[in-house]
């Protein structure tokens, strides 16, 4: 494996390097790439796998915020939308447009919104998806059959986009790989210690898939960790100010028949004033809110029974068939890592959503904030300023015009239809791209997966989609990555039971696959 390999040169003294990364999410990858691109020696160092955390766990839209031009926030929506038209650009294979109805109830609404959305085409310019119209209630229909018919005015149709948030993760690693990058998920930073302002840092590692310690030193270092970036400021200052304000995203899964049509459903207004978006993901409905504040960073957080209650309630007043606990296939939430406001208690909407970079006085960069749609800008912004600061020597960013690797899985995925295990055993799911075991050996082998997990939740998206089936699956993927790893270093037994534990998280109470 590429990885073992990676591994003992670094044990045999190839341990130095000018840039090295903590956290393999959006932001972590987009550094390491941006870095590699510009020909530093770069690591990028996870505890566990590449977009564990939030950035598996998005709504799967890249898109400029609609929420923020209410808010004022014209300059942050005007960034986020050319980042999206660079994202299409650059992963064409990942990216696509998704047209959104947004259903008006009240005539005075219709040019409110309208006005908005147009506002929102304008700030797109060359990169526009799609131009925002008015239609009446009849077209709404037909785009939206299943939308709440009574008392309907019309709606807005408005462009973003939509991807597959851990597949784009795998391109950008892959991507960032192929400039030379070194790429270790499932590796925990235990300890960064400075040689002194100005200087390099040394940084201790954990292996976690082999009883490995390792020692490497960098010239810069950049806390890429997103709700976790506190803990690591404390590696490296123990009193270092408090820099996160978590707040968490609940998303529920459904089947197509809730929201048939190739059209997002947005609710640009919720009781409590947040926003609920209902978005077509392969033969699945995604259901998911804006966040609220949490007290706490898990790496394994989970909506609230308040928050499905709250989505299915949401629901049940714009879909004349609504869901009910029982048709959920899966829930999973997202943490968010919104810069912390001065004072607590304040609501996530007054949040900054725009990122923050923070240089320690050793001069350690940690970067917070911002959103999937942006990784690039944040990546961009995060070099420059070690650049700026004297770490790096000045070169230019290349990542705008760098088209991202694609994968042997999204080439051929979505017309497989059939699930096949080594003994030549056909299982065939309710799933709307199949997993032969040639698939499972290519994530092992060129996308970096050591686990079930890393499998079935972030290369192949089976744990999202029905978390029951992927419990059923989890057996057989173990069987190919026994054979693939070796039963020396891979404890197939013991993945299994953490996959099935962390699985039960994914379903929901009276809730079930149907036959």
């Amino acid at each position: 494996m590429k990885r073992i390999e990676s591994i003992q040169n670094i044990k045999e003294g190839n341990s130095f390097f000018d840039v090295a990364v903590i956290g393999g999410g959006a932001t972590g990858l987009g550094i390491a790439l941006d870095a590699a691109s510009r020909g530093y020696s770069t690591i990028l160092l996870e505890k566990n796998d590449l977009a564990k955390g939030t950035s598996s766990r998005s709504t799967k839209l890249v898109h400029g915020g609609v929420r923020y031009l209410a808010q004022g926030n014209v300059r942050l929506v005007f960034e986020a939308l050319r980042e999206r038209g660079i994202m299409r650009k650059n992963a064409p294979h990942l990216v696509h447009d998704l047209p959104f109805v947004v259903p008006v109830y009240s005539w005075w609404m219709v040019p409110f919104y309208y006005i908005g959305l147009k506002l929102y085409d304008l700030l797109s310019g060359k990169f526009s998806f799609g131009k925002s119209t008015y239609i009446r209630p009849k077209k709404v229909i037909e785009h939206l059959p299943t939308v709440q018919q009574k008392g309907l005015k019309g709606g807005i149709v408005y462009h973003d986009g939509q991807f597959d948030d851990s597949r784009m993760a795998i391109s950008i690693a892959k991507t960032a790989e192929n400039h030379g990058a070194l790429i270790l998920n499932h590796m925990e930073v235990t300890a960064v210690e400075s040689e002194g302002k100005g200087e390099g840092f040394y940084i201790t590692c954990k292996d976690h898939f082999t009883p490995q310690t390792l020692e490497l030193k960098a010239k810069a270092v950049f806390n890429a960790t997103g709700v976790f970036a506190d803990e690591v400021q404390k590696m490296d200052h123990e009193q270092a100010d408090r820099l996160i304000a978590p707040s968490q995203g609940a998303h529920i899964v459904v089947d197509r028949e809730f929201l048939p049509g190739d059209h997002g459903l947005m609710i640009p207004r919720t009781p409590d004033g947040r926003v609920l978006f209902a978005v077509p993901w392969h033969e699945k409905i995604l259901l998911g809110t804006t966040d609220t504040l949490v007290e706490r960073t898990e790496m394994e957080p989970i909506p609230t029974e308040d928050e499905i209650d709250f989505i299915l309630e949401t629901a049940r007043g714009y879909l004349a068939k609504a869901p009910t606990r029982e048709d959920i296939r899966s829930v999973f939430a997202g943490l968010r890592p919104l810069a912390a406001p001065k004072e607590d208690g304040t609501k996530t909407k007054e949040i900054s959503r725009g990122h923050r970079i923070i240089v320690s006085d050793s001069q350690m960069i940690t970067i917070i904030g911002g959103k999937w749609t942006t990784y690039r800008e944040m990546a961009e912004d995060a070099v420059d300023e070690a650049i700026r600061i004297g770490k790096l020597e000045d070169r230019p960013c290349r990542t705008k015009e760098i088209s991202l690797w694609v994968s042997d899985l999204d080439k051929n995925h979505l017309t497989k239809s059939i699930a096949q295990t080594p003994s030549g055993e056909v299982d065939t799911l309710s799933y709307s791209y199949m997993v032969t075991a040639e698939d499972v050996l290519y994530a092992i082998r060129e996308e970096y997966a050591l686990t079930i997990e890393d499998i079935l939740s972030r290369r192949i998206r089976l744990l999202i989609f029905d978390a029951k089936a992927a419990i059923q699956m989890a057996p057989k993927i173990a069987n190919i990555l026994e054979i693939e790893l070796g039963a020396e270093r891979y404890d197939k037994q013991k993945d299994i039971k953490q996959f099935e534990n962390l699985a039960k998280k994914y379903l929901v109470k009276n809730s079930g696959s149907k036959e």
